[in-house]
């Protein structure tokens, strides 16, 4: 079976991600497939290899970004969205789409691609559930086209914190505007909420999560209901018993003694869940809730 976990970026996807790939029946594309992308690698070692390894750091980036020359847990076999693959191997715009990716996108050539991308995977790692990793467009409407049975987990976090985690990214291209960045251009409504705030770059952080969850709502109403899951991080980190569970029955996964001895690996401090108080100031918070107090409110969070 497919499973997605998918989010905005900056959400804890990775976190999760990282969490269900411990489970001994669960496959992943992995970060060294994705760089040797041309060899189209089917990992067959990944699982055998990354439950050995100890969990990623916290606030590890991308090795183009790193500030370090040498970072422990750099060099390891991991989950990874594995954009680089999937665009030569699957569809050449998977990765950088200028809007959300939906049913009507998959051709009959594609679904081949894609089907024979994961299943050639599934059977080569030998799992019953094969775990991808989706951030930025949720893409589930693609993806469910060709996989009817698809499950997904869809990693939900404060767009506060995640605008301010966007600018710290040096993979955020917002700086560029919305005329230039990932994401594509900004709805009417939208880009002049960005000119009415001066042109604020965390307000254009913020419009961003506004748009993507906006995706992610619309995705969510076309899956079916009981093949759909939202996790908050906030909960995640307070009760990660609680909320790991939650995940591993809705993916059909017991809580087995090879999934405990990984999981309590981790650690799960909280204290990140809002660190958006001190690393924005009050002027540009006020600006972030002025344009997302109706989505926050709609997903949970308070104002």
């Amino acid at each position: 079976m497919l499973a997605l976990v998918v989010g905005t970026g900056r959400c804890g996807s990775t976190l999760v991600q990282e969490l269900l790939a411990r489970h001994p029946t669960v496959g992943f594309v992995s970060g060294l497939d994705d760089k040797l992308a041309r060899l189209n690698l089917k990992g067959r070692f990944n699982g055998a290899l990354y439950r050995r390894s100890a969990p990623r750091p916290a606030g590890m980036t991308s090795l183009r970004h790193s500030r370090r020359l040498l970072e422990r847990g750099r060099l390891r076999v991991a989950p990874s969205e594995a954009y680089h693959l999937l665009d030569r191997q699957v569809l050449g715009g998977f990765s950088r789409p200028c809007r959300d990716l939906v049913a009507e996108d998959l051709t009959p050539f594609v679904a081949r691609r894609l089907r024979a991308f994961f299943d050639e995977r599934i059977a080569r790692q030998g799992c019953a559930h094969l775990v991808q990793h989706v951030t930025g467009w949720p893409r589930t409407g693609l993806l469910h086209a060709a996989y009817p049975d698809l499950r997904v987990v869809n990693v939900v976090r404060d767009g506060r914190a995640v605008a301010n985690s966007w600018l710290q990214m040096g993979w955020w291209d917002g700086w560029r505007g919305p005329d230039n960045w990932i994401y594509g251009p900004l709805p009417s409504d939208l880009r002049e909420e960005w000119f009415e705030s001066g042109r604020s770059f965390p307000v254009l952080a913020a419009l961003g999560w506004k748009m993507l969850m906006e995706a992610f709502a619309q995705a969510r109403l076309r899956h079916p209901a009981e093949q759909w899951l939202d996790v908050r991080y906030e909960d995640l980190v307070e009760q990660p018993r609680a909320q790991v569970g939650r995940m591993l029955d809705f993916l059909g996964l017991d809580w087995s003694a090879a999934f405990e001895k990984g999981f309590s690996r981790y650690d799960f401090p909280a204290g990140r869940a809002a660190a958006y108080r001190n690393e924005l100031s009050p002027a540009q918070i006020a600006a972030i809730e002025r344009s997302l107090e109706k989505p926050l409110t709609e997903w949970g969070y308070p104002v």
